[in-house]
């Protein structure tokens, strides 16, 4: 009696055994049913060229004095100032349009061959900033100094840069055609297969490229190309979609 007791027990505990596998089997086979739904995954891009609508003028004026000279050199960069403001209120270009930097003081000296050296002047340098939405007329003024060399300036451009402000807009536009275009290649490869294009998984973009028309040189941390007034923009974006 205890043998088929203890017998008994065996087999109902090998059988419920049975049963919690079973069961994890179908329970595990229904959840990758659910979650292996057919997706299909592609990537959409859109262009769009643009006018730059913003221009940044970037100068500076400079004076070389002697050691004793820092007075005189400061006055001199005043009168300097004053004509320079002068010179672009002639053109057109009001105070708020520019920015004017405090004077930065560097030091010259004279290296002697035994390895010694003598403070022998001053280089003093104002930088001034201008941004405007008229390019043509900035790019005029940055592209020839020779007047304001001519008042006794010693002027020269360090850099002329051309902005698309309207860039957040265009982004969102942009990335709205490129979902478009990764739809389209992906009815086109399901169509293949005999599937077809149901709801929206995933969509990741990437970064936007800023370039010269036609340009290839692309970032991966996204490029902003400010030396032409004409520019590409360029959106990416992958997405999935699931099929049905």
């Amino acid at each position: 009696m205890n043998i088929n007791n203890k017998g008994l027990w065996v087999f109902a505990a090998i059988a419920g055994i049975a049963l919690i596998v079973t069961g994890f089997l179908v329970t595990n086979a229904i959840y990758k049913i659910k979650n292996s739904e057919n997706t299909i995954a592609v990537t959409g891009s859109a262009k769009k060229n643009v006018t730059s609508d913003l221009v940044k003028w970037t100068g500076s004026f400079s004076r070389n004095i002697g050691v004793d000279g820092l007075k005189e050199g400061y006055a001199s960069m005043k009168k300097d100032l004053t004509t320079l403001q002068a010179y672009l209120k002639t053109n057109g270009i009001n105070d708020d349009a520019y920015t004017i930097s405090p004077v930065s003081v560097e030091n010259v000296y004279n290296y002697k061959q035994d390895g010694g050296s003598q403070l022998v002047g001053y280089i003093l340098r104002q930088n001034i900033i201008v941004q405007a939405n008229d390019l043509q007329k900035i790019t005029k003024l940055a592209q020839d100094v020779t007047p304001i060399i001519n008042q006794g300036l010693i002027f020269s451009t360090q850099s002329l840069e051309y902005f698309y402000t309207k860039l957040p807009e265009a982004r969102v536009e942009l990335l709205a055609e490129a979902t478009k275009d990764a739809k389209n290649r992906a009815e086109k490869i399901a169509q293949s297969t005999g599937a077809q294009v149901a709801s929206l998984r995933s969509a990741s973009a990437g970064v936007i490229q800023v370039l010269q028309p036609n340009s290839t040189d692309v970032s991966d941390s996204g490029a902003y190309d400010t030396s032409t007034i004409e520019k590409e923009i360029t959106a990416v974006i992958r997405v999935s979609f699931s099929l049905r």
